[in-house]
């Protein structure tokens, strides 16, 4: 398995989301099309592990934070890029979303979550701003930044 296979399994949720206003509310959409426990979310799951172990996922690492750019923007993801972060009880660097956030939240085990949220889709609209949080745990985040669009504060 590889990034064309995550590729292929995060392309539904870019289609569903093109085109629509990147906003708070969009979460709840996607945890109903694309749910925790789902068949599709357990195949998302066992990619980010194995591209984890195979070296292609969470190629960096910085205070504690394993992360990497698996897909650049492109067509195939009407202009999405993926990233994977493997987060465990921290706080992440300051950033900013220019054009907003879309985030699927995998937690590894019970009690963790990121941002608050423990399992599911986390929406952050344009200009917005945070230090991502990952409490209780260990969880992947898979961010998906239209254009691949993200501003760290130094």
């Amino acid at each position: 398995m590889s990034a064309q296979a995550l590729q292929a399994l995060l392309k539904p949720v870019v289609d569903s989301i093109s085109g629509k206003t990147i906003e708070a509310s969009l979460s709840q959409e996607l945890n109903t099309q694309f749910a925790h426990g789902s068949e599709w979310y357990e195949q998302v799951k066992e990619l980010c592990q194995q591209g984890l172990e195979a070296g292609w996922a969470c190629q960096f690492e910085a205070g504690g934070i394993k992360y990497g750019r698996v897909i650049k923007p492109s067509e195939e993801l009407n202009n999405y890029s993926v990233d994977i972060v493997l987060m465990n009880d921290v706080v992440g660097p300051h950033h900013s979303h220019p054009n907003g956030e879309v985030d699927l939240v995998i937690p590894l085990n019970e009690g963790a979550a990121f941002d608050g949220t423990s399992e599911g889709w986390v929406v952050y609209p344009p200009e917005s701003a945070h230090k991502p949080t990952v409490t209780g745990g260990e969880a992947f985040v898979i961010y998906l930044l239209p254009e691949g669009a993200i501003n760290f504060t130094r």
